[in-house]
């Protein structure tokens, strides 16, 4: 029976199956000729965007606490799920890097005795945003651990990673989870409706968050469908600049949506704790400069969250013209956007498929050029371009 902290690891069963064995040679205190060599003190979970790698390791870290190996309900499973547990320490970057402090600090933490359990463990969820130095800092940790330190680390691919801390690392490979599972799980657990939770499996192209977020949020539903609309609308160079420009701000809007909260109570929280509403003088000294730090990591953030719902917007767009080439090559597999086939077959009907390769093309050479830093309406602007229908 699967431990009910891998319970939401969908499509998994191979890496769940070598976590519990990891899990069952871990809590032994003995030697035992069947979990010999299950467990290690570093491991490396890789996996396509919403495959779950994030949450495999948070699930490990629980179960490795927990003194029933992954119960779920215990107060260490559920602490550890949070990332409140004192022996867990959980690395979840928001901005655009992972500085060399920050790894510094964290190795002298990672090496404390823990206060509870058998385990002090660490996860680094966005491992590939580790700057050179900070990388270099890591590997320095991991070949020379804490007695009960086991480190998680998470990244999309091996090479995004050095490859001395990959060397070091056992690895786990996860995959897309496949749209009947991820629906399944939406309705089970979170209670969708199956026709809603079919549409938010398929349109999330096997991304457990995203799928969650389709599902439940009528405004983010409203969004990707904008997206989707902008293939009949290339038609000239002017609609093409004036879409690009659309998606950035529609973009910055939803980020905003779901960062301002967030940013709003980080800042009243920082100033309370420098005395804001006191009375007396106010604010002590140095909280401008304390304010400002928080400004700047809340401005790297919104740039990260910008580029990861314009990478979204990017993939919501291949998946159009997926359909439009499936349609156009006869083949008979079924639509991601079915509830858009209208648009879909009209595009096909219109254009070649040798056309509609060079549309994926550019979408992905745009994607890319995200990735390296490019200003964002320039590859967009391009990239439209590129793909209208003229």
């Amino acid at each position: 029976m699967v431990a009910r902290v891998f319970r939401e690891l969908i499509g998994q069963d191979e890496v769940v199956a070598i976590l519990e064995r990891a899990v069952a040679a871990a809590s032994n205190s003995e030697e035992d000729s069947d979990t010999q060599g299950a467990m290690t003190h570093a491991w490396l979970f890789t996996g396509p965007p919403g495959s779950g790698r994030s949450n495999a390791a948070i699930a490990f870290a629980a179960a490795l606490i927990c003194p029933e190996n992954g119960c779920g309900e215990c107060n260490s499973c559920r602490t550890s799920l949070r990332g409140s547990h004192p022996d867990v320490e959980l690395i979840r970057t928001e901005g655009l890097s992972i500085k060399v402090d920050e790894i510094r600090e964290l190795i002298v933490r990672s090496a404390w005795a823990p206060s509870s359990g058998r385990h002090r463990v660490v996860v680094i969820e966005d491992a590939d945003r580790l700057t050179e130095t900070a990388a270099n800092a890591l590997l320095r940790g991991i070949e020379e651990p804490g007695s009960y330190t086991v480190w998680l680390l998470c990244a999309p691919s091996l090479g995004d990673l050095l490859p001395t801390i990959r060397s070091r690392c056992r690895h786990l490979q996860l995959r897309t989870p496949p749209t009947s599972a991820l629906t399944r799980m939406l309705v089970e657990i979170d209670g969708i409706d199956e026709v809603m939770a079919n549409h938010a499996a398929k349109a999330s192209q096997g991304h457990v968050g995203r799928a969650r977020r389709i599902a439940t949020d009528e405004q983010a539903r409203r969004f990707r469908h904008q997206v989707l609309q902008l293939p009949l609308r290339l038609t000239d160079v002017g609609g093409c600049m004036a879409a690009a420009a659309e998606l950035i701000a529609a973009s910055q809007q939803e980020s905003a949506r779901e960062i301002a909260p967030k940013d709003e109570a980080e800042l009243v929280a920082l100033q309370d704790a420098w005395g804001a509403g006191a009375t007396g003088r106010g604010l002590a000294s140095g909280a401008s400069k304390a304010i400002k730090e928080l400004e700047k990591d809340q401005k790297s953030r919104a740039t990260a969250l910008n580029r990861a719902f314009l990478d979204r917007s990017l993939l919501d767009l291949a998946s159009f013209y997926r359909d439009v080439l499936l349609l156009q090559s006869g083949a008979t597999v079924p639509l991601v956007n079915d509830d858009m086939e209208d648009e879909v077959l009209q595009l096909a009907e219109r254009t070649t498929a040798e056309a509609t390769i060079g549309r994926l093309d550019a979408i992905m050479a745009a994607r890319r050029a995200l990735n390296f830093n490019v200003a964002p309406l320039l590859a967009l602007e391009s990239m439209m371009l590129s793909i209208r229908v003229g």
